[in-house]
């Protein structure tokens, strides 16, 4: 059996969880007096190099405190478990309080402003309690690693990188960059602009956007009223596609059928419509609209910028075409860095492009535009601290991985 003096055996065994539970929330309250007393102005987090520095500090303040005061009582209740399970505790409510209440500016005067329960991220509580769980994992960390023995290599893959992850992804913050680019077909830009202060910053690379496209879904077709101004809820049932054959009833009123759709479509010399590109055409269809045992067919649109809309008289309603939601757009790009390298790349909803540490994502377009925007708006992210917290997940992993794979040559021993 081990004997007692071992830190960590120490720290994990006595005292119970009275005290850690009363160190931990001494702590929150401590970060409470301290939001109240400065009216909730929070903690900023420093940004490159400041926090790589204070990072750098850190980590080399608990390697001594562990590895010189690793008999001291005090320093061996600080790494202990009961210690480390309080503060997670701690966190845990902090994150629920977080995730609860709106994280959003508030009164001055009002409770959660002057807490900073609204910025509960940012706030002395939660700094206070995650630095000291850091300090925690860290000297168990330093405990397992020296001396270094290949029975511990699990434990330190898995703390190690719970460190690592946890210190880097919360210090980075600070240095992460998530900013618009606005672009205009056939023109080159570097500038994008912070959100939501709308504060340019210029970008090491430009982007040229060749041509922007959007796919929309078949239109649909409905009621409207003239005299509410509104699709008629109760007695318009709008067809879910506008797709030839298509058919929709409306008892009392009209029985109408889908006999031809033109996804782009111009009027030609005649104001019949015929294909055209997509571009310079509307979405078209062409309907049989039977009403009082009458029946005639015509052509509806929803218009665009050089075709008005046009619709049919239905009593007292009008048939009217609804054009579909967008069913993916995207944007056809040339990316050149500083260096002069250029990439041809298609830019997509969900389908990032890396380019020198920066993500770039297609974000959005002019709406009012539609079909016919020839704006796009890309998102540019850069995150220089991932590869760290990458690292620490992979760690993590890794330390899964290997005490698995020691549970089952113990069973196969067993």
């Amino acid at each position: 059996m081990q004997s007692s003096n071992n830190p960590v055996q120490a720290g994990s065994s006595s005292g119970g969880f009275t005290k850690p539970a009363i160190f931990t929330v001494t702590a929150i309250l401590a970060g409470l007096v301290i939001e109240g007393l400065t009216s909730g102005s929070g903690i900023t987090v420093p940004g490159w190099p400041a926090n790589f520095y204070f990072l750098l500090v850190f980590s080399v303040a608990i390697a001594f405190v562990g590895l010189r005061f690793r008999e001291k009582a005090l320093v061996s209740w600080l790494g202990g478990i009961p210690v480390g399970l309080s503060l997670i505790i701690g966190l845990a409510l902090l994150s629920l309080v977080g995730g609860v209440v709106p994280q959003d500016p508030a009164g001055p005067d009002s409770l959660a402003s002057r807490l900073r329960l609204n910025g509960m991220f940012s706030s002395w509580p939660f700094a206070f309690v995650t630095l000291l769980f850091l300090f925690n994992l860290g000297l168990s960390f330093i405990w397992k690693a020296v001396p270094f023995r290949v029975a511990n290599l699990q434990f330190m893959l898995f703390h190690g990188g719970f460190w690592i992850a946890l210190s880097c992804g919360l210090l980075g913050s600070s240095d992460l960059q998530r900013l618009v680019i606005p672009l205009y077909e056939g023109q080159e830009s570097s500038i994008a602009y912070e959100m939501p202060s709308e504060k340019p910053v210029h970008v090491p690379y430009s982007i040229y956007l060749k041509e922007f496209v959007i796919n929309e879904y078949v239109p649909q077709l409905a009621l409207y009223d003239p005299e509410g101004d509104k699709v008629i809820a109760d007695k318009s049932r709008m067809l879910p596609e506008a797709k030839k054959g298509a058919k929709a009833e409306w008892p009392g009123i009209a029985t109408v059928t889908v006999l031809d759709y033109l996804p782009s479509a111009a009027p030609d010399a005649k104001g019949n419509p015929v294909p055209a590109l997509n571009r310079k055409g509307v979405s078209v269809v062409k309907v049989r609209v039977v009403e009082d045992g009458k029946s005639y067919d015509e052509w509806i649109t929803d218009g665009g910028p050089d075709v008005k809309p046009r619709f049919i008289p239905v009593g007292k309603y009008f048939l009217v075409m609804k054009a579909g939601p967008p069913k993916a757009f995207r944007s056809d790009v040339m990316i050149k860095g500083i260096d002069g390298e250029r990439r041809t790349e298609l830019l997509e909803v969900n389908k990032p492009v890396d380019f020198r540490g920066w993500k770039l994502y297609q974000m959005g377009y002019d709406e009012k535009a539609g079909r016919w925007s020839t704006m796009s708006l890309v998102e540019a992210v850069h995150d220089p601290w991932l590869p760290a917290v990458y690292c620490g997940f992979f760690m993590i992993m890794a330390g899964n991985l290997l005490y698995f794979w020691k549970g089952v040559k113990k069973m196969e021993a067993a």
